[in-house]
């Protein structure tokens, strides 16, 4: 159990949602379709770098507030100066809204990435990275290479669209690359997805032990946050459990 501090403020868990400058976004993409999206940055300075995130599967209920995205966005602004994107791909409705269009299996959301990275280029958001996560990790291997990105960070990746070939492209791309492998995985377990991703030796491997695919429970969530900060902001990290009261307001 957690021992609070003595001003204990809020516990940082579930659903709680931290102070942030958060603003709904319009992506447009070059094929004529409006989609939904909210950025959010921190509340008195500028971010140090900028989430991209790409959420699971809409056809099995993925959206731009599937829970890790959703906390990443309600915690990381305030906790490691992140600035973070999210959106939902075409056809995809959530809380926020609905995308236009519909389904692409991973081809046409080509599009709704580069409207994404529109938005980061127009805004001037720091050294951008892609977070995907499931099916968006499977946008993010086949099309992250278009875009000026630092690197992506995969999230239980299941490697079912992404072929070998779009994998061993970003062995020679000066990108980085980390992929997160729960041990428990539904699609993808460490020892397949090492052999996956051998084709590119340089790339961060984190099978994580108990993990499974959704993450689920408050200790893979700050698992996956802290991995994500290991690489955008380590000098924020160890992420804090508590967030004082006089920060709230």
């Amino acid at each position: 159990m957690t021992t609070a501090p003595e001003d204990p403020g809020i516990e940082i868990r579930g659903a709680v949602e931290l102070p942030a400058r958060r603003e709904a976004v319009e992506l447009r993409t070059s094929d004529g379709l409006s989609l939904v999206g909210e950025l959010s940055l921190p509340l008195h300075r500028d971010p140090v770098a900028t989430i991209v995130a790409l959420h699971p599967l809409p056809t099995a209920g993925g959206f731009m507030d599937s829970h890790i995205i959703r906390k990443a966005a309600a915690r990381l602004p305030a906790l490691a100066d992140l600035a973070v994107l999210r959106f939902n791909f075409r056809g995809v409705t959530s809380p926020h809204g609905t995308s236009e269009g519909s389904f692409g299996d991973g081809v046409t959301e080509r599009f709704d990435l580069s409207a994404a990275m529109d938005l980061v280029a127009a805004r001037g958001l720091p050294h951008p990275w892609l977070v995907g996560w499931s099916f968006g990790t499977e946008v993010t291997l086949k099309w992250g290479l278009e875009h000026p990105i630092e690197g992506a960070i995969l999230l239980s990746p299941p490697l079912h669209r992404t072929s070998d070939a779009e994998i061993a492209a970003w062995a020679d791309s000066g990108r980085k690359l980390v992929a997160l492998i729960p041990e428990l995985d539904d699609f993808l377990r460490p020892a397949d997805a090492a052999e996956r991703f051998a084709v590119v030796p340089q790339i961060d491997f984190v099978a994580v032990e108990g993990g499974k695919h959704l993450w689920v429970g408050e200790s893979q969530t700050r698992r996956v946050l802290s991995e994500i900060v290991l690489r955008l902001n380590p000098a924020a990290l160890p992420l804090p459990e508590w967030f004082p009261a006089d920060r709230l307001a």
